[in-house]
């Protein structure tokens, strides 16, 4: 219901906020959606001269029309327009440079404009007149501002164009007191960096050069003896020394990989031209990265206000500039700020004294009968405390319509008329004004500059630095407070809700360090709260993405190492778990407890680990094994969660932890130890066999007979294979083939697979009868000594198949 009721009161406010909001408050687009029409023919001024007139001055206007429209434009007129009468208030100054040429009742000369008729086409113009043919003149001795405007006629008389502008007229006999006006210098950029090693463009490289938005500001104040009050952004000040002090990474939102870039020098010339600027000025920090401190009191995070002003992060400016800041000014977003903003920004600022910023435009005017100055007082919680208010229109005049030359042009006139107009309103009044030009200020080159000189050169102005003008006495004003319509134009909550979520896992990653902290997350989340989020959400919430996933890769870094998958064997009831720690940072040490949890208690029992062996504390690139006590009920697969913990926080986890799977088996020691027995017989009988083999082919081969197993035998030489068709003396002639003794091979007297004739044993091949034990219809022995059990009921076929294999080594012999 709340935002309901605040839409509805915003689609009522939204007239007076366009025109009441601080500059830079409101959208360009509701901010112009007063703009008159585009006309078919653009006036750009390129000469306005003298910028202060007299009695007897000579006035030149020039400038250059194109036509914009898609047609041709016959019969183009220009003409002067201005007004013999001065301006009476700024009430009224502001209507004639929002208003048309056509409401200044005088007209001036004329002359054609024949070079424009073709679509796009451009010409130069020049009027030249004088004060005394305009009739200016400056009544009771006080400034006089002229509203002077040029405009363009078609064939029909029909206006087709026009610009207004103002000359200032100043008297020889000058009976008034000059302005005391003092300038805020922002030096304030938008962030560039997501985390503390990577930039995400390098657009500061441009805006420091000397073309740049950065260089000219500090070259314009350099170049002048206008005093000034710098207000400087320590955040700025730390991107370009990083930059200057060696290589720096440069990766765009969404890149796979980062541009290195060499140490810059455009950085380091940039640090040095500012040392230079500022060292005879005063200045003040805002806290760093500027952060939307208006967003921070709503959604209660007064914690990032704090680390924002902690000397750590504010000291950077001290640094680089070689000396403290030595003004306190508190300078809210826009110079608008509520009583809960207000009384951070004392609490954290103003302590020991000095004033608030804020704009003229939060604040009444005095009451009837005196004119506004730059100096009040504001209650807080806190106390009474000081407020300078810089004048909302002069602000806005300097900082919108400025980029551009021929913008630029008509900012300076309208500058020095409407300070003339602050003199000339209350003449016997002392006057104060305070100018600070918005944060990201980016005026055209030498506008801000002129200004300054300006400042110090026009008659009715007095340039002082801005603790004079604090001094003087504060001027009752009624605070407005800081409105709801507002809030729209702040970071939203879903931004600041995300913020708030990095901010915790970075404080997770930074409860694991230890000794020096080298890792920090702390100036990259103030980065991301900076109130120049406000304009570019769509780049807000590519930031956020980038250090959130910058964050998660870092912690990754401190891990648990498993294997692919994920697996761990465990033979027997009762066993260790191996778990492998590892930090793989490369300048940081962090120190984690180990802890390991079963899925099912019933199945898998693991032990604690000792208090000290369950704290592992890493140094950079070093791993830590840890051995954990279990004891599983039987043979499966049991679940085992394995976490890092925070050392002494109450069980709070550092990372996601990983889940390994047990896999325990019925072997334990016992069955291992008969197993191995086993396996040990079996290797010592193999042994056994293979020397009784070795001495038998020995034998053979030195042709005593012998087996091997006894002594040597006068039988007949045998055929080399046990059973029944080995011929000796009186055996039985062969059923196979009669008529052959022993049976065999016909015509060779041999039997089958009996190879060669007798006489030495060929390599490899067994000779002689079988051995002792081994059954006359078993087996062959298979080549390398090892026996090959037989299986029942293929005693015949292995026998067949190894008379085979006799018979192809006995030709292999032949």
């Amino acid at each position: 219901m709340r935002r309901v009721k605040r839409a509805v009161a915003l689609a009522a406010l939204l007239p007076c906020i366009a025109l009441s909001a601080p500059p830079g408050l409101v959208p360009q687009a509701t901010a112009s959606a007063h703009a008159e029409k585009r006309s078919q023919v653009g006036l750009a001024l390129t000469k306005v001269g003298p910028k202060t007139v007299h009695a007897n001055s000579k006035i030149q206007i020039s400038g250059v029309a194109k036509n914009r429209s898609d047609d041709r434009l016959d019969g183009l007129t220009m003409r002067l327009r201005y007004s013999a009468q001065p301006v009476v208030s700024r009430g009224q100054l502001d209507q004639y440079a929002s208003g048309r040429p056509q409401q200044m009742p005088n007209i001036g000369p004329q002359q054609r404009l024949t070079d424009i008729v073709a679509p796009g086409a451009t010409q130069n113009w020049t009027f030249k007149t004088s004060t005394k043919a305009l009739r200016l003149r400056a009544p009771g001795g006080t400034p006089g501002v002229y509203p002077v405007g040029v405009e363009v006629l078609n064939s029909a008389q029909q206006v087709v164009g026009g610009l207004t502008t103002f000359v200032t007229f100043m008297p020889k006999d000058r009976r008034f007191k000059p302005v005391a006006i003092s300038w805020v210098w922002p030096l304030i950029d938008r962030m560039h960096r997501t985390n503390d090693r990577t930039f995400f463009d390098d657009q500061l490289t441009e805006d420091m050069s000397p073309d740049g938005r950065l260089g000219r500001l500090v070259e314009a104040a350099a170049a002048s003896d206008t005093p000034v009050t710098w207000g400087i952004d320590p955040a700025l000040l730390d991107d370009a020394q990083r930059m200057a002090s060696g290589e720096y990474t440069v990766k765009p939102f969404g890149a796979k990989k980062g541009t290195q870039k060499e140490k810059s020098t455009v950085a380091a010339t940039w640090l040095t031209s500012l040392k230079e600027a500022v060292k005879d000025d005063p200045y003040f920090t805002v806290p760093y990265g500027d952060p939307d401190v208006v967003a921070l009191v709503r959604h209660k995070m007064p914690h990032d206000i704090g680390v924002a002003f902690d000397d750590r992060n504010t000291g950077v400016a001290t640094k680089v500039l070689d000396r403290a800041a030595d003004s306190h000014v508190a300078w809210p977003p826009y110079g608008a700020a509520g009583p809960g903003t207000l009384e951070q920004l004392a609490e954290h600022e103003l302590k020991g004294g000095g004033t608030f910023l804020m704009n003229s435009s939060q604040f009444q005017n005095p009451p009837q009968g005196s004119l506004p100055n730059a100096t009040t007082t504001i209650q807080t919680r806190a106390g009474k405390k000081n407020a300078l208010l810089y004048d909302a229109k002069l602000n806005q005049i300097v900082s919108e319509g400025s980029d551009s030359a021929t913008g630029a042009l008509l900012t300076e006139q309208r500058f020095l008329a409407e300070t003339a107009m602050i003199a000339a309103e209350a003449p016997n009044l002392q006057r104060t004004v305070v100018v600070a030009p918005d944060r990201h200020w980016d005026p055209a080159p030498g506008l801000a500059e002129n200004l300054l000189d300006y400042t110090a050169d026009a008659d009715w102005l007095r340039d002082m630095p801005l603790s004079r003008i604090e001094s003087a006495d504060p001027q009752p004003r009624v605070f407005n407070g800081y409105p709801d319509a507002y809030e729209r134009y702040e970071l939203t909550d879903a931004h600041l809700e995300q913020v708030r979520a990095i901010t915790r896992r970075a404080g997770t990653f930074q409860s694991v360090m230890t000794g020096r902290v080298n890792i920090s997350y702390e100036r990259a989340l103030l980065r991301l709260e900076s109130v120049a989020w406000r304009a570019m959400p769509g780049r807000a919430k590519r930031a956020r993405n980038e250090l959130a996933d910058q964050l998660e890769a870092d912690m990754d870094q401190v891990r648990i190492v498993t294997t692919k998958n994920k697996r761990v064997l465990m033979g027997g009831s009762t066993g260790k778990l191996p778990v492998l720690v590892e930090n793989t940072l490369s300048n940081q040490s962090v120190k984690v407890r180990l802890v390991a949890t079963p899925e099912n208690t019933a199945k898998l029992q693991l032990g604690k680990l000792d208090p000290e062996e369950a704290v592992i504390e890493l140094r950079p690139g070093e791993r830590a094994q840890r051995w954990i006590p279990a004891q599983a009920a039987g043979n499966g697969n049991f679940r085992v969660q394995l976490d890092l913990m925070i050392p002494g926080s109450g069980g709070r986890t550092f990372g996601s932890g990983e889940t390994i799977t047990v896999v325990t088996t019925g072997y334990g020691r016992i069955a291992l130890l008969i197993t191995g027995g086993g396996l040990a017989v079996l290797f010592v009988g193999v042994g056994v066999r293979a020397i009784r083999a070795r001495r038998r082919r020995n034998s053979e081969a030195a042709g005593d007979g012998s087996t091997g197993t006894g002594p040597a035998g006068t039988a007949e030489q045998g055929n080399g294979f046990p059973g029944t068709s080995f011929a000796g003396p009186g055996a039985p002639a062969s059923t196979e083939f009669p008529g052959t003794p022993g049976a065999g091979l016909p015509g060779t007297g041999r039997p089958p697979g009996a190879g060669a004739p007798p006489g030495p044993a060929a390599p490899g091949s067994i000779a002689g009868p079988a051995a002792p034990g081994v059954s006359g219809t078993g087996a062959a022995e298979p080549r390398g000594g090892v026996p090959e059990p037989a299986a029942d009921g293929n005693s015949a076929g292995r026998g067949k198949r190894s008379a085979g294999n006799g018979e192809r080594r006995g030709r292999d012999g032949d």
